[in-house]
């Protein structure tokens, strides 16, 4: 029967951006879309550094198999410049990490 049959696809990575909504946002976003196969997005607004920011940030949640840890380390300083951020956060596989300029 058809109900018997389905597939299910296990995706070992995650990887989660935290991005502030500053000018350039929106291509980053779309370039994360454009090379991996899903994603999610949550608004919420930023408290670092002991105090709420007036920027709001978007956590881009990415789930994928076979990425490599150095890689997205590369990619988040990418973002960050791309986004001209002393510092970005991100998650890979429930570590947080932070990338910031040197």
């Amino acid at each position: 029967m058809a109900e018997d049959k389905f597939k299910v696809d296990i995706l070992n990575d995650s990887i989660k951006f935290y991005l502030p909504r500053v000018e350039g946002y929106l291509e980053v976003v779309r370039d994360m879309s454009s090379k991996y196969k899903g994603m999610s997005l949550i608004e919420f607004d930023g408290y670092f550094e002991g105090k709420f920011e007036p920027t709001k940030y978007m956590r881009v949640e990415i789930h994928t198999n076979n990425i490599d840890e150095e890689c997205m380390m590369k990619e988040a300083n990418r973002i960050r410049l791309a986004l001209n951020q002393k510092s970005l956060a991100f998650e890979f596989n429930n570590k947080l990490m932070l990338v910031s300029e040197s």
